[in-house]
């Protein structure tokens, strides 16, 4: 429940519950946050947005109760606190007694020897809640070093992929429509796509894509905490996250090593690269050039679909599901991926400068 060395975040709560909240410990005093500022990037995670999303709806406001005084940190862990108001377990009671096909309610009932909780408790997408409100003071404390922009979008739904270009799309153009895909013609596609399938009662996956423009040079800990490493863990321990790729990722296994190879060109007196198929990272290093890389997210769940399935006293059954779902996580997965690559940086920042400083 907890990521990070030494800008760290631990998460609380559960779907179901009184509340879900995160505690971040590490930051800078004298940092400006303001609970208006995470509560504008929360209403970019929150369901309920569009008729594309799950339709719970939920304020999500947050409370700052420490760390935080007349507007700055303090140095001291910020504890911050989102309400669950609008949750609805009786939902969940025809399917408490059988296992969701591809859920966590089979492996965490398993692992700790508990019966699951409704809602999907600690699996649940409202967890991700920690992750935005702590992406908010992560990209205040990148801020610090320079401006460094994170901006993620959808590239692909389904079979439908999006043209975009990942060195000028910005955050004006990513929320421009639901989708939060910035190709205006894929966006009405993938729209459609998505609508179908949520009045058919099923679900899609998809992939996003994230770009990091200002990143620093010698950001990275080899061996084991390499920066892509570490994108792929945040990336990876997101609800729904199946897949990470890296610059040219799996692609690259097409290229020859004289095709694949990013050459160093001066640019403006400056060490750079003509191409950028390494996105940004080379030995698990920062070079300063943009981060580019992909999450693949898959289907959700818990569809509206007849299921096949085993319950809990070992009989096959079918799963005749309820609730409020996401057809299609990508357009609200988009923020957290923005926060988690924001969460990571911001880390992997303050472990360069001390040693710097030190």
């Amino acid at each position: 429940n907890t990521y990070g060395e030494i800008f760290r975040i631990s998460s609380f709560g559960e779907s179901h519950g009184p509340a879900v909240g995160v505690v971040v410990d590490g930051v800078p005093a004298g940092t400006e946050i303001s609970e208006s500022e995470i509560n504008q990037e929360l209403a970019r995670r929150r369901p309920g947005q569009s008729h594309l999303v799950s339709q719970r709806k939920e304020p999500d406001e947050c409370e700052i109760l420490s760390g935080i005084f007349e507007g700055l940190t303090i140095g001291t862990p910020i504890a911050i606190v989102v309400r669950n108001t609008n949750a609805r377990p009786e939902d969940y009671k025809g399917m408490l007694e059988i296992y969701r096909p591809s859920h966590a309610d089979f492996t965490y009932e398993k692992k700790y020897g508990v019966k699951p909780q409704s809602g999907g408790g600690r699996s649940s997408a409202r967890e991700t809640i920690a992750r935005v409100a702590a992406g908010v003071i992560a990209q205040k404390v990148l801020d610090q070093f320079g401006k460094i922009e994170i901006v993620a979008y959808v590239k692909k739904v389904h079979d439908i992929t999006a043209q975009v270009d990942s060195g000028s799309v910005t955050r004006a153009d990513v929320d421009s429509n639901p989708v939060r895909c910035p190709d205006p013609d894929a966006a009405q596609k993938m729209e459609e796509k998505i609508d179908a399938i949520r009045k058919d009662g099923d679900s899609l996956g998809g992939i996003v894509e994230c770009v990091v423009r200002g990143a620093h040079v010698g950001w990275g800990e080899p061996v084991f905490d390499k920066i892509d490493g570490c994108l792929a863990q945040a990336m990876l321990s997101l609800p729904a996250c199946k897949g990470f790729e890296i610059g040219s990722g799996f692609a690259g296994t097409d290229l020859k090593g004289s095709e694949h190879n990013d050459p160093f060109v001066l640019k403006d007196g400056e060490i750079a690269t003509s191409k950028n198929d390494s996105g940004g990272v080379q030995g698990g290093i920062t070079n300063g050039q943009n981060i580019i890389f992909r999450a693949a997210f898959k289907p959700t769940a818990t569809i509206m679909k007849d299921q096949a399935s085993v319950n809990r006293s070992g009989e096959e059954t079918v799963l005749k599901s309820k609730g409020r779902h996401d057809p299609c996580v990508l357009p609200r997965a988009v923020p957290i991926v923005e926060a988690m690559t924001a969460i990571t940086l911001a880390d992997h920042a303050l472990r360069q400068r001390t040693r710097i400083d030190g």
